[in-house]
């Protein structure tokens, strides 16, 4: 086991995750994600698309402390407090994704059996996926990790 590795086993027993930035890639978006909220509490990991790194880890540190508090994220439904003067929404994220995205939490959990959802926030505008004047940006920006790859408005 190398320094990273056991950097992140570290993480998720004294923190209850690890917390990963990817950086953007030819034709792909930053995201964030994390690992251990699964092993640790039994409850989903989250993945951030297209935002800066420090606010997406942020958000993903601050869904892990209100899930260790007793809330329960379900898709299809508004929470506040993630970001400010604006509401996120969480869809589960399709195992087909896992590849691609996921490469810690495929090694922690030794294949993919875990699960992961994905916050969903909306441009300054107030702007959702599902809203048809969305950006080509915006649409880049937070690819919809779903089974379909298509958000329906909530």
């Amino acid at each position: 086991m190398d320094e990273r590795d056991q950097k992140a086993l570290d993480d998720i027993e004294e923190y209850g995750c690890h917390v990963l930035n990817v950086m953007e890639g030819e034709g792909d978006p930053s995201f964030t994600y994390s690992i251990g909220i699964n092993k640790k509490q039994n409850k989903p990991d989250v993945v951030i698309l297209g935002l800066k790194s420090e606010l997406a880890h942020s958000m993903a540190n601050n869904y892990k402390n209100r899930l260790l508090e007793g809330e329960v994220f379900e898709p299809g439904k508004y929470y506040s407090g993630f970001l400010e003067n604006f509401d996120v929404c969480f869809v589960r994220v399709a195992k087909k994704h896992f590849d691609e995205f996921f490469g810690w939490g495929l090694w922690l959990h030794h294949g993919d059996d875990f699960e992961m959802l994905q916050i969903i926030w909306p441009t300054t505008d107030g702007v959702w996926p599902w809203d048809e004047v969305k950006s080509d940006f915006y649409k880049w920006a937070q690819p919809i990790l779903n089974e379909d790859g298509v958000l329906d408005e909530i």
